[in-house]
């Protein structure tokens, strides 16, 4: 199936083209239908699966309508997101696929001065995606209002659970109007966000596609038993064995990344870590770098690597093992996407051995052990 038997309008199709979109993932080919009818929706998706295209493209078709003269331009979708960088990946998304069309569309998010931000949403925007604190401080302020949405986004809804956003996200509610068509997008479905799909969708179509455990039947893992004090040698090792190649290490803690990265730019690997301790240039200047191929290694947390969308991410490494199985699933998905081969890497020691049976339980794919020569 091609994009165009997918009935969307020209301009959209034409930004597509320019892409070298031509063929949707499996998400877009059952969401954008859905969508385009004006239903709600329930999608079960992995980052990496292609779902911001699977609500951006029906949102822009909808709205990219010619403008009554005199009629002031008012934000009628709003794009709820987790973290910052997710946040500007979606707006540069948008950037994308409005390039041929008239619609406006911002990003806000905290850590940042909010000035510019106000400047942006003063002139006038049609879509706004946002993070939910900063949202509700611009709506505190009269720079926001809800009340001409039509159309509602929840992404990554459980990661806004993780994060402690469920509150944030239900004193939203009953700010936007009843009528409206809502996308709800989340990787897992634990009863909180089961719950808050139903108290916020209206005769919802359920979509899901590549279950936690196939996302990983791309990629070639292996397994380092190696302890701690020994991990940093080894990663330098493989680094410098895997030259030129995009890599994310993950780091369990903020410190932790902080002094992998440390130690690899003392011998002389140029690497940057990204977590929330970071402000928000850094972050975004060390995203910008690894995506550009100035740096190869980038070392990151599991929050903070939400935001990275690399296409061509060749290698993951666990530097430290995740405490739960699926972010072990999660993380490695970043590399082997869009049915490329990827490689993910994981160092285990003695105490995260327990670990391993649980992910390999999860995944149904033993990990091959790989001797450290």
């Amino acid at each position: 199936m091609t994009f165009k038997e997918l009935n969307i309008s020209e301009p959209i199709l034409k930004a597509l083209i320019n892409k070298e979109y031509e063929t949707p993932t499996p998400i877009q080919e059952k969401a954008i239908p859905v969508a385009l009818r004006g239903r709600d929706l329930l999608g079960i998706a992995q980052t990496g699966t292609g779902k911001t295209a699977a609500f951006a493209i029906p949102i822009i078709q909808q709205l990219n309508q010619p403008m009554p003269k005199g009629q002031k331009r008012e934000i009628k979708a709003l794009i709820l997101t987790p973290t910052r960088e997710l946040a500007i990946q979606i707006d540069e998304c948008f950037s994308d696929y409005t390039k041929y069309t008239d619609l406006r569309h911002t990003v806000i998010f905290g850590g940042v001065n909010q000035n510019p931000q106000i400047d942006k949403l003063k002139k006038g925007i049609d879509i706004l995606i946002a993070t939910p604190g900063r949202l509700l401080d611009l709506i505190a302020q009269k720079y926001i209002t809800l009340s001409h949405i039509r159309h509602f986004i929840l992404d990554e809804a459980d990661r806004m659970l993780d994060m402690g956003f469920i509150h944030d996200i239900k004193r939203l509610l009953p700010m936007l109007p009843k009528r409206k068509q809502t996308l709800f997008f989340s990787a897992t479905m634990p009863s909180a966000i089961a719950n808050l799909s139903k108290s916020i969708l209206f005769n919802p179509v359920k979509i899901e596609v590549t279950p936690v455990s196939s996302a990983v039947d791309t990629i070639e893992q292996c397994l380092y038993l190696v302890e701690k004090p020994q991990k940093s040698d080894l990663l330098f090792s493989i680094l410098k064995k895997e030259q030129g190649k995009s890599v994310l290490v993950f780091s369990r803690t903020k410190h932790g990344a902080d002094k992998i990265a440390r130690v690899l730019n003392k011998k002389g690997i140029g690497c940057e870590a990204i977590h929330g301790n970071k402000t928000q240039g850094a972050r975004q200047r060390a995203l910008t770098n690894f995506k550009s191929g100035k740096t190869h290694v980038i070392i990151a947390t599991d929050i903070a690597a939400r935001g990275i969308d690399i296409t061509n991410l060749e290698i993951v490494i666990n530097y430290d093992l995740p405490d739960v199985a699926e972010t072990y699933v999660h993380r490695i998905g970043r590399t082997g996407r869009a049915g490329k081969s990827g490689t993910a890497l994981s160092f285990c020691s003695k105490e995260e051995q327990t670990m391993v049976k649980d992910i390999q339980k999860l995944t149904g794919k033993r990990l091959n052990i790989t001797s450290m020569d």
